[in-house]
């Protein structure tokens, strides 16, 4: 499948042999256990550990992660469970883990369990590749990028690099571009890690996330670390999981496309300041994201002048729902400074644009802008 486009990947990924008479895609397998006579060496023993339906998910998610390569996934009952297993399965009291500081929200949370732990932990932003400053020494190296919620993109190569040379792991977080966004392991990482509750699955209905390595002793580390602490996805949710793949590439090239549109209609607004989309040629993360990402992504930020305009503006909106996750076929947007630990001003909003028709999205926004804008 190395040679197919995108779309055909999404739709034929994971999918067992045909057998006649039998579905496309398997129905969810739900077991505790499986019939188990004599020594426990075949594939399913007990639902904790392995179940069919995770199997046909995580060679979809390998495929698009890494089409053509042989790449081991292990997926989650949601990103924290995934982003949780990887750095804590890897860091031992002692060692040093570099994290980002403008990253997603509940890094903090992460940070303060493995110092409990007497791991060092080490922190710099994003941008202009600051981690290189504080990477001596360390076990491993987590990127985010693009940052969530400020977009700001590092140069993936050039970290890997100089984490490789110094025998640190490098693990990126790529939830916000998705595997048709961005090849973490084309571009030299040991670990790909999502929270597919947002653009990989898609319908803001499940939560689940996954990581994928090349390496079988890293992927061994993750998948024990599963076992031991029971993150496990459901049989139904890795199911819907993976009837979502099919839709992958349509969704996330009209969320793209719509992204684009709308933030360049946000330039022209005076209102709107601290504009931030990777894919537009004005943004500083521009030209490194154009260099190892294939699809910018839905979501798009930008800040308007204080709490109170932005909050209209949030209400003002027909289309777009008010809620805290992105990558959804709906729009929403949300002021992130409203939960607190995110560096950013009170007027702040992030906002993932969805797979509605993209005239009907722009003139609802430009509307709720006008409306909130307005006269008080």
């Amino acid at each position: 499948m190395s040679t197919m486009g995108d779309g055909t990947r999404a739709v034929r990924a994971g999918l067992p042999e045909p057998e006649q008479f039998e579905p496309t895609l398997p129905g969810p397998v739900f077991a505790a256990h499986f019939h188990l006579s004599g020594e426990p060496t075949g594939p399913y023993t007990y639902g904790r550990d392995t179940n069919p339906t995770w199997t046909h998910l995580e060679r979809a998610i390998g495929e698009l992660e890494a089409p053509g390569e042989p790449v081991e996934t292990t997926v989650f009952a949601s990103g924290m469970a995934a982003i949780s297993a990887v750095l804590l399965s890897q860091a031992r009291t002692g060692d040093v883990v570099v994290l980002p500081d403008d990253g997603y929200q509940a890094l903090p949370l992460v940070r303060e369990q493995l110092e409990t732990y007497g791991v060092e932990v080490r922190t710099a932003p994003t941008g202009d590749d600051a981690q290189l400053a504080v990477l001596e020494g360390a076990k491993l190296l987590w990127i985010e990028t693009p940052s969530n919620p400020g977009l700001d993109v590092c140069d993936v190569r050039r970290l890997v690099e100089a984490a490789h040379s110094a025998g640190t792991l490098v693990a990126v977080d790529n939830t916000l571009a998705t595997p048709l966004g961005q090849r973490p392991l084309e571009l030299g990482a040991d670990f790909s890690v999502a929270s597919d509750t947002k653009g990989t699955t898609g319908h803001g209905d499940i939560l689940l996330g996954h990581v994928t390595c090349r390496d079988p002793e890293l992927a061994a580390g993750v998948r024990r670390w599963r076992k031991v602490v029971g993150a496990i996805p459901g049989p139904m949710e890795a199911w819907l999981a993976h009837r979502s793949l099919a839709t992958l590439e349509l969704r996330i090239d009209r969320q793209c496309a719509t992204a684009l549109t709308l933030a360049e209609v946000l330039g022209k607004r005076p209102e709107v300041t601290g504009l931030r989309y990777p894919g537009l040629p004005s943004d500083p993360s521009y030209p490194k994201a154009v260099r190892q990402m294939r699809r910018f992504g839905s979501v798009v930020s930008f800040v308007l002048p204080d709490r109170e305009r932005a909050e209209r503006f949030l209400t003002e909106l027909r289309l777009v729902d008010d809620a805290t996750s992105f990558g959804g076929v709906r729009s929403t947007a949300e002021r992130r400074a409203r939960w607190g630990g995110d560096a950013v001003p009170e007027g702040f909003i992030r906002f993932s644009v969805g797979v509605e028709s993209p005239a009907d999205l722009v003139a609802d926004v430009e509307r709720a802008l006008d409306a909130a804008m307005g006269e008080r």
